[in-house]
């Protein structure tokens, strides 16, 4: 006998989804709006996917921006980054100025930055936290730097006061780099104690060890971005005591799902959580008030 679908079946049926789990909507903490010019280069590269690593990864919501913005509403979606990020030096200030405009034409948008180990990367975050950024984003592996370089040690500092969250995509997986893995953020949060990380996709491939340095440290958060979907899970497949892990964590993980760029519907990422069996309270708590509760800390700062 076929097994039930889990709910909700379709993106269609997620905003009744989440009316019967008692919330409003929706806080995804890792949705990406890009100048039209990156948005090109990041869809190539995933373009190639297939061809380099035998894994095809259809960009499912290739659609333009203002009906990518019409299908998050339509889902539910009360709040969304925007994650920009720097991969090499001058990009940072005018992602940030792109990310501040689209926020203003957007009041879903959560106001986003992003910076980069260069000359004045202290001033580019001072700025962005002087225009009330709420939510950074650095990308480890596509940025190749280390999160240790000297010439972050300012933007650390000053996020750490402001105890600003940070999307850091840190992990292994889906691709290594040079200075991706757990010790480089074991020590990052040792320099600084009060500093506010959201690991990006939890670390994957390894999700215990991030797991485990989530549960330890109390600035330290997991997002779920393409955790336990069946794209992933043929990559790097979660260990199968991860939902016990998870259950111990509902107000360390917050919901992130990497719309636009993912390979199947926008309600797989939540059929993916539902199907660890944590029940309503722990999926408000992912969906709605732990990712509420870390943007109310920035505004109430």
């Amino acid at each position: 006998m076929a097994e039930p679908l889990l709910r909700p079946e379709s993106d269609l049926a997620v905003p009744a989804y989440l009316k019967d789990l008692g919330i409003p909507g929706l806080i995804d903490l890792h949705v990406h709006f890009m100048p039209h010019n990156v948005l090109a280069k990041v869809w190539s590269y995933f373009d190639g996917e297939g061809q380099r690593t035998g894994n095809p990864w259809p960009i499912g919501y290739r659609l333009p921006e203002a009906r990518r913005v019409q299908i998050l509403k339509e889902l539910g979606v009360l709040a969304y980054g925007t994650l920009n990020y720097a991969h090499r030096p001058g990009m940072a200030a005018w992602l940030n100025e792109y990310s501040r405009r689209f926020a203003d034409r957007h009041p879903e948008a959560i106001r986003s930055g992003t910076f980069y180990p260069e000359p004045g990367a202290t001033e580019v975050l001072r700025a962005a936290l002087a225009e009330g950024v709420q939510l950074f984003k650095v990308h480890v592996q596509v940025g190749g730097f280390s999160p240790l370089d000297p010439l972050l040690d300012g933007a650390w500092a000053l996020l750490a006061e402001a105890r600003t969250p940070v999307v850091i995509h840190c992990g292994h997986g889906p691709h290594a780099g040079r200075h991706t893995g757990i010790e480089p953020i074991r020590e990052l949060v040792a320099r600084h104690p009060q500093l506010v990380l959201v690991i990006a996709h939890a670390g994957l491939p390894d999700y215990a060890q991030f797991a485990q340095l989530a549960a330890e440290h109390p600035g330290v958060y997991l997002d779920t971005t393409m955790v336990g979907t069946g794209f992933m899970n043929r990559i790097a497949p979660l260990p199968p005591d991860y939902p016990q892990l998870a259950a111990g964590l509902p107000h360390k993980i917050v919901f992130g799902s990497d719309f636009p760029n993912i390979p199947y519907s926008y309600s797989h990422q939540i059929q993916a959580l539902e199907a660890w069996g944590l029940g309503p309270s722990w999926m408000r708590e992912v969906l709605h008030d732990t990712p509420l509760r870390l943007l109310q800390a920035v505004r109430n700062s």
